[in-house]
């Protein structure tokens, strides 16, 4: 007979089974279970004592200091969600509201705040067709023709009520309506594509692009003409669809300008912006270091971000791409003194934490005639086929005693008659010593639009600056006592920035002003051009 093999006994005292904690369970040698598994396993076989009605009377997980711990399920312990009462939605819509008002007020961390709740959306709207007619006398074979509902009853009043809904239309909207000279239902000739020049589609799809990628937007105006090169289009559009976008306005060339009315405009326009006074030049500029200083508050603010972008946008030929080339102080963009140098958007590298993003110059719609889009310098001169046709307005906007000091022309009867006398004085005679109209006047626009001959437009006076500013900066102390510390330090330090700058020196090119211009004493009231 066979004996039997006798069952080994475990005489080291070491415990063997698998759901004993003490075994040495080591993984990484026979892929036994260790202590926590098996802690783990046993949890999962205990069950609650209940009484007869299946209530529980005692558990090993259950606090014996407390009767009943159980969680009652919710949905809100699984997903991501709050629930915020009506008056917490309404004190947050106002105060959200206020903060975003101001231009001056930067919104630390957007991406966590619940911006959706600022606004209601607005639900598609549904046509409750059954709601007035059933369906079978609306789409059956039983259908009744009825006749329409209107809520006119003669066709005056239904031509009253349309002419009404189109005038409220084009006040929301902005449409253009009938210009001067078009009163009488005519409209004006078609003009040459040379004056629609920075309109197009490709154009205005390049601003797009700047814009989208820009989280600051720079506005470069012209110190001689800050409201007619200026975009409100552009403004409102970051107003309405881009709020966590930021503006700020930049006026270039200010060596043209003297320096009360630069400081002027300044302190007009950074009631609305942050607005900053600049003049491009890779050796002798100026601003250059309040303009980086505001930049890098910018960056700090958006330190969620690894790298903020900022674009320059405006008309052309008013020195965006020298601008960064100033920032740069380096030639990285091709600039030119004629319009329409810039054909692409561009991305230059200031710093790890800033990058600079040159726009093409836009033209923005407005009810400018030819004469004002030569002037603005949007036009080439050189494109023109008669530039003489266009002297007369500089004429009336640039002094006399400039004209006399330019040109050496003393008296003149038109504008004519200053072409005719400019061309015997510089010697641009024709065929049997005609005068050559058209050259003159293209040498004349070229110095108009190149700052040869001084022209500006002085900024509007107000006698409420004093209690404006008072207004302002308690507005100021009380946002900074809500705000947080970061957004009000980095906005303290961008306002001491502007008002900083107002108090310094601005740069004027010699012999270009009297004395009693650049004081302030004889500046006469200029026509600004509206856009």
């Amino acid at each position: 007979m066979v004996k039997k093999k006798e069952r080994s006994v475990n005489v080291s005292g070491k415990p063997k089974h698998s759901l004993d904690v003490n075994r040495d369970g080591n993984a990484s040698k026979g892929g036994g279970r260790t202590s926590a598994t098996v802690r783990r396993l046993k949890m999962y076989n205990t069950r609650p004592k209940r009484n007869s009605k299946g209530h529980i009377l005692s558990h090993d997980l259950q606090s014996k200091e407390l009767p009943s711990t159980r969680i009652q399920p919710d949905r809100r312990w699984f997903g991501n969600t709050r629930v915020v009462g009506q008056k917490e939605l309404e004190f947050f819509r106002d105060e959200l509201g206020s903060r975003l008002s101001s231009n001056y007020n930067v919104i630390l961390k957007e991406r966590k705040l619940p911006m959706s709740l600022l606004h209601d959306h607005q639900k598609q709207a549904r046509v409750h067709l059954l709601d007035t007619e059933p369906f079978a006398d609306a789409f059956g074979p039983k259908k009744k023709r009825r006749r329409p509902k209107l809520m006119v009853s003669d066709y005056e009043s239904l031509a009253k009520k349309a002419d009404g809904s189109q005038d409220a239309f084009e006040e929301k909207y902005g449409a253009s309506g009938p210009v001067e000279g078009n009163v009488d239902g005519f409209r004006d000739l078609v003009r040459h594509t040379m004056f629609e020049k920075g309109q197009s589609k490709r154009i205005w799809g390049e601003l797009y692009k700047v814009i989208d990628s820009s989280d600051v937007v720079v506005q470069v105006l012209d110190a001689r003409d800050p409201q007619g090169t200026r975009c409100y289009h552009l403004e409102k559009h970051l107003k309405e669809h881009c709020k966590h976008k930021h503006m700020i306005l930049l006026l270039n060339k200010c060596d043209l300008v003297p320096a009360w009315a630069t400081k002027g405009w300044l302190r007009v326009l950074s009631k609305e912006y942050p607005t900053l006074a600049f003049h491009a030049s890779i050796n002798k500029s100026f601003g250059k270091g309040s303009l980086l200083s505001v930049l890098r508050q910018f960056s700090r603010l958006k330190s969620d971000k690894q790298a903020i972008s900022v674009g320059f946008v405006g008309y052309p030929n008013v020195g965006k791409s020298s601008v960064i080339n100033t920032l740069r102080t380096k030639n990285v963009c091709k600039v030119a003194p004629i319009p329409g140098e810039t054909k692409v958007w561009q991305y230059i590298t200031l710093t790890k934490k800033i990058f600079l993003i040159d726009c093409p110059g836009v033209v923005y719609q407005s009810h400018d005639t030819e004469t004002d889009i030569v002037l603005k310098g949007v036009v080439r001169v050189t494109n023109l086929p008669d530039a003489s046709e266009h002297i007369g307005e500089v004429l009336k906007r640039v002094k006399k005693e400039h004209l006399e000091r330019a040109y050496k022309i003393k008296d003149w009867e038109d504008d004519n008659d200053f072409l005719v006398q400019l061309c015997k004085l510089s010697g641009k005679l024709l065929k049997g010593g005609e005068p050559d109209l058209k050259t003159a006047g293209k040498m004349i626009l070229h110095d108009w639009q190149r700052g040869k001959i001084p022209f500006f437009v002085p900024p509007p006076k107000h006698e409420d600056e004093k209690s404006e500013e008072e207004a302002k900066e308690s507005g100021a102390e009380k946002d900074a006592a809500v705000d947080h510390d970061q957004a009000a330090a980095a906005r303290k330090a961008i306002a001491d920035v502007i008002s900083s700058q107002q108090l310094k020196d601005v740069p004027v090119q010699e012999d270009l002003f009297t004395e009693n211009e650049l004081k302030g004493e004889a500046a006469e009231p200029l026509t600004p051009t509206e856009s």
